[in-house]
């Protein structure tokens, strides 16, 4: 792909009015367009405030004009940015005016892919700056900007540089059979093993919780009808968002309602009662909170005194790749005390979602399900893909293991780090293909 092919163009602020609007431009033709706008050569990295005029001479806006040469700039080209006043009709002038001095339209996410495709970030880097921008909390803006930073990128490097050894070691014996030394089993190798595998999955555990903090955590509330799950809803989101009534079965549609719970991006869902139902209505409702639950991070099973014995089915109904916590609520009817137990890894938790008696304790176990509670510093964002080509790297490595354990065969050995290298590259693009840079470009926004 040639990323100096053309010039491109595009509103980079956010679309609506505004006090300040940002046109960005980018390639070979930045230079021709920046002078033509200021009616002089401009200096690099200084603002200049100028009259951006129409071809026929006349004023469209004023406003600052900001010149940024090759390679010194956000995509390695020449780049041109310009600060004029936020009305979606002067930029949508100014943009046409910039394509009549030799811009065309940027596509979305191009320029972040130039700068990707000229070695100013890596892959991750590049989704960071999507993550950034749709960061629904501070826990995940800061993690953002950590990988924006390289921090991610350079763990992974790291790690590609361990595998990397390993190969060179295991290669060398194959490549020196006559040696009367068995490097195979020299306890340097198993010390470097071991010490690799360890990177590996902290990197899989710190990245499994970056998904966590980027997207926020998809916590499906469940239960019977009448339990209290609207409630807990409302009580979470500190507002009526569902409604409550004493009739079971007042749910019968998903509700959604994304919350920031101190910092943490949370996205609830509450569902219609578990239940054998006769209403046609109640039983799509039902079928689409069991397809809800196929979807969570988290399952919020919420039951009271007189559901508790029957809940124990739906608890093992959850799909295993959900984490559960167990919500007794209605502790005032029943004159219990708020408390918190563990039983068979599961936590069970005693509060009131109408008194908000024992909430906080709920809202402390989201969190710590988030990844807040871990603490924030070191924190990273991260997407599913990075995770799957880390889970592929894992199971290479593992393969790898095996080999060398089980049958002391090198050569098989070898080509499970080469693949478990290749998985690696993934993520930063050192490995990539055409069809997946374009999937994750088109998923930025315009002019970024």
């Amino acid at each position: 792909m040639n990323a100096r092919a053309d010039t491109i163009a595009a509103v980079a602020s956010a679309p609506g009015a505004g006090g300040v609007g940002v046109l960005r431009v980018s390639g070979d033709r930045a230079a021709a367009i920046a002078k033509a706008m200021l009616g002089r050569p401009p200096r690099a990295r200084h603002a200049h405030y100028a009259a951006f005029r129409a071809a026929d001479g006349g004023v469209i806006d004023r406003g600052l004009l900001l010149w940024f040469p090759a390679p010194r700039s956000y995509t390695g080209e020449d780049v041109l940015e310009l600060q004029a006043h936020g009305s979606p009709v002067v930029l949508r002038v100014l943009l046409a005016r910039l394509v009549e001095l030799g811009a065309r339209h940027a596509r979305a996410g191009e320029f972040s892919e130039r700068a990707f495709l000229n070695g100013r970030i890596d892959l991750a880097q590049a989704e960071a700056v999507a993550d950034l921008i749709a960061s629904g909390s501070e826990a995940a803006a800061r993690a953002a900007q950590r990988s924006l930073d390289g921090e991610f990128s350079a763990r992974v490097h790291a790690l590609a540089e361990r595998v990397v050894r390993l190969r060179v070691w295991i290669e060398a014996a194959i490549d020196f059979p006559e040696e009367e030394i068995d490097f195979l089993a020299a306890p340097e190798l198993a010390t470097e093993v071991d010490a690799t595998h360890a990177d590996l999955l902290a990197l899989l555990r710190a990245a499994r919780r970056g998904v966590r903090l980027a997207d926020g955590l998809h916590v499906v509330i469940v239960g019977r009808p009448n339990v209290g799950k609207s409630s807990l809803l409302n009580a979470l989101a500190a507002s009526e968002r569902a409604i409550v009534t004493d009739v079971a079965g007042t749910t019968r549609d998903v509700l959604r309602e994304t919350i920031d719970l101190d910092g943490v991006a949370l996205t609830l869902v509450d569902t219609a009662g578990l239940r054998e139902a006769a209403d046609v209505v109640e039983r799509e409702g039902i079928r689409r909170a069991r397809g809800e639950l196929e979807r969570a991070d988290l399952a919020v099973l919420v039951s009271d005194d007189e559901h508790a014995r029957l809940d124990a089915d739906l608890l093992r109904a959850v799909p295993p790749r959900a984490a559960r916590i167990v919500v007794h609520n209605k502790i005032d009817l029943a004159g219990a005390r708020a408390r918190r137990e563990e039983h068979d890894g599961v936590v069970h938790l005693w509060l009131s979602a109408l008194s908000r008696e024992g909430l906080d304790a709920l809202v402390a176990e989201l969190r710590r399900h988030a990844g807040a509670e871990e603490g924030d510093a070191g924190a990273f964002s991260a997407r599913a893909r990075h995770v799957a080509a880390l889970e592929r790297t894992r199971t290479h490595f593992d393969a790898a293991l095996a080999a060398l354990a089980e049958h002391n065969a090198g050569e098989l050995a070898a080509e499970d780090l080469r693949r478990a290298h290749d998985a690696l590259g993934e993520i930063t693009g050192e490995v990539s293909a055409d069809d997946l840079l374009g999937e994750i470009f088109s998923s930025f926004c315009i002019g970024k």
